[in-house]
């Protein structure tokens, strides 16, 4: 059961896995989000885990764009990792000598205005993750960067890298959510009551109303959406789609219902999955869409269609 996920050792990415396995050591670290799918798609891993949306920056675009083309995966599960950097390098320096400064694009967004006031001097390197910004330091190559910003974990596991500054993120509540993914046929994960439900839904007309009548698909039946966020296609300008998240499940009558209307108008809408939501919290539903209303009027129907001549 090798499990997928965003490496090096040491990034937030492996700090989620090991909720989903912590005893493991069947990891395979990827060096990018697309690689750790590809892995599962490919069969060469039985899972994956990957972030999909920051409180501060949103959602994680890389995996958002990822998993709604090429073949269908499915979310098993979310985690959530208070988020938490510190600037590391070589060597004991002034906070003024550093010259330029590596990390994670979400990251340097994370401790931008930290950067800004402490180290404004200094050039930003992106980097395919936190782990790998620090460790490219250490590196047999001079590093292209003298200093990095990274969790605290990589520095405590490489005691050769100085900690110049400790806990600069912006925002100190910072969560980041990831998702655990498992290929199309992986069984899905029974109703909590506290679910949420991924969907990609591809804007299939560009005209007024178009997000309206989706939008009318969930509004209708009581199913609150949580996260919704536009991406392009790539395939031309102005073709986009959307990634969205609902409070509920699939076995939820309101949801289900809302998923036929949805597919009914959007055939191309792809399923991510119906998982627990790591925060344990509940959806609040009115009397009138609970599955017993739902229920109680679908028999209706049925007994008024029964009445045939």
């Amino acid at each position: 059961m090798t499990i997928a996920y965003l490496g090096p050792a040491g990034t937030f990415t492996e700090a989620a896995l090991r909720q989903v396995d912590p005893d493991g050591n069947d990891h395979l670290p990827a060096s990018s989000v697309p690689a750790a799918l590809a892995a599962v798609r490919e069969g060469r891993a039985s899972s994956a885990v990957v972030p999909i949306e920051n409180s501060v920056e949103g959602g994680v675009s890389a995996t958002l764009d990822a998993v709604a083309t090429g073949p269908e995966l499915r979310i098993l599960a979310e985690m959530l990792v208070p988020i938490r950097f510190d600037l590391v390098a070589l060597e004991d320096k002034p906070l003024t000598a550093i010259r330029a400064v590596s990390t994670h694009s979400h990251a340097w967004a994370q401790v931008r205005q930290w950067a800004e006031a402490s180290i404004p001097q200094a050039e930003y390197i992106p980097a395919s993750s936190t782990a790998a910004g620090a460790l490219g330091l250490l590196g047999a190559t001079a590093a292209p960067y003298d200093a990095a910003i990274c969790a605290p974990n990589v520095s405590e596991a490489h005691p050769e890298l100085v900690v110049l500054a400790e806990n600069i993120g912006d925002n100190p509540e910072a969560v980041t959510r990831f998702v655990h993914l498992g290929g199309p046929d992986s069984a899905l994960p029974g109703r909590t009551d506290a679910d949420r439900t991924t969907l990609v839904i591809p804007l299939w007309e560009d005209r007024a109303g178009a997000l309206m009548e989706i939008l009318e698909q969930f509004a209708t039946r009581g199913v609150n959406l949580s996260r919704i966020e536009s991406r392009p296609t790539g395939n031309y300008l102005g073709d986009y789609f959307f990634s969205v998240d609902i409070d509920g499940h699939i076995e939820d009558e309101r949801v289900a219902e809302a998923l036929v209307g949805l597919r009914r108008i959007c055939p191309t809408t792809r399923f991510l999955g119906s998982y627990a939501r790591a925060d344990h919290k509940p959806a609040t539903v009115a009397s009138h869409h609970t599955d017993g209303a739902f229920t109680q009027a679908r028999d209706w129907v049925a007994g008024l269609r029964a009445q045939k001549s």
